[in-house]
């Protein structure tokens, strides 16, 4: 028999996703789990919300700007959000985002993450913080939550779905364990919606996918699994602004950070940050909060 092969039930498919997906979660936890790139993260970035900043002016600090970025998506889920609620964080990171989240609304936020590294420092924060009863950190994937239908009252992630081999799985992954009268909030990094893969192939090398998603994709998608209100924040102008900021604060501490980076690591950064710059601002990135809640 010649030509391409098809799978011959379920069971194979389900062979063929999974060791898909365990690649790119492995491509993705090596990332993450690397000492430079943590590194990279607590010198310049601040080590506590790792995502695009929203700036309001273009010398602020990466950190303050991510900072914001944060609250922006909580405002999205603010309406099911207090004490009572508990809320899902995906690609947790550091655990900026579950902290402020129950520090603002004293909800009970799990924050799901791949990493051991990025835990095992998220855990330790929030018990010097007083949180640790708050949040319950979790070593998983989000391509398979650990947590039963409607668990939520809320789902949120900040840029942590781009890392995703199967996009389709994660979203429905995340509206599965929402309530009903639930909310999902998250943002990522995206292609425009005309932007051939290839034209962003150099950027994207470093986060170990082949391709991006799209604004027109979210929100499909999530209205294909039955979520009303679906939106998206447009905040690509921000992109600029954040990669510059990256690009010139990485360039001009790149002595002081030899001593904590390695050499060849730093050299790629100061070769592929201003790739995602020239991206920005050529218009081939979109980025934002997409939104939208389970009836």
């Amino acid at each position: 028999m010649t030509g391409h092969s098809t799978p011959r039930s379920g069971e194979e498919a389900t062979r063929k996703y999974e060791g898909t997906s365990r690649a790119y979660e492995e491509a993705t936890r090596d990332y993450y789990d690397s000492r430079d790139v943590d590194a990279f993260y607590d010198a310049v970035w601040g080590g506590e919300d790792i995502h695009t900043g929203i700036y309001a002016h273009p010398g602020e600090a990466v950190a303050d700007a991510s900072r914001r970025t944060v609250d922006r998506v909580a405002d999205r889920l603010a309406h099911r959000l207090g004490p009572d609620r508990a809320v899902l964080d995906l690609g947790s990171g550091y655990g900026g985002t579950a902290r402020r989240l129950a520090g603002r609304f004293g909800c009970r936020v799990v924050a799901l993450n791949l990493s051991a590294a990025q835990n095992e420092r998220h855990r330790a924060v929030n018990a010097a913080r007083g949180l640790d009863g708050l949040i319950d950190v979790v070593t998983g994937s989000f391509h398979d939550i650990p947590c039963p239908d409607g668990s939520f009252d809320a789902v949120c992630s900040l840029e942590a779905f781009c890392h995703s081999g199967d996009r389709p799985r994660v979203l429905s992954e995340a509206v599965r364990v929402l309530k009903p009268g639930g909310a999902l909030a998250f943002t990522d990094i995206m292609a425009a919606e005309d932007v051939a893969a290839e034209a962003l192939r150099p950027a994207v090398s470093r986060l170990g996918v082949d391709a991006l998603a799209t604004v027109p994709f979210y929100r499909g998608r999530l209205a294909e699994l039955g979520l009303t209100g679906t939106g998206f924040d447009d905040h690509s102008g921000q992109l600029v602004t954040h990669y510059d900021r990256l690009t010139a604060e990485t360039a001009a501490r790149t002595a002081e950070l030899g001593d904590r980076i390695g050499a060849a690591y730093l050299a790629h950064l100061n070769e592929n940050l201003p790739v995602w710059a020239d991206a920005a601002r050529r218009g081939l990135l979109r980025w934002g909060v997409l939104h939208g809640g389970r009836p």
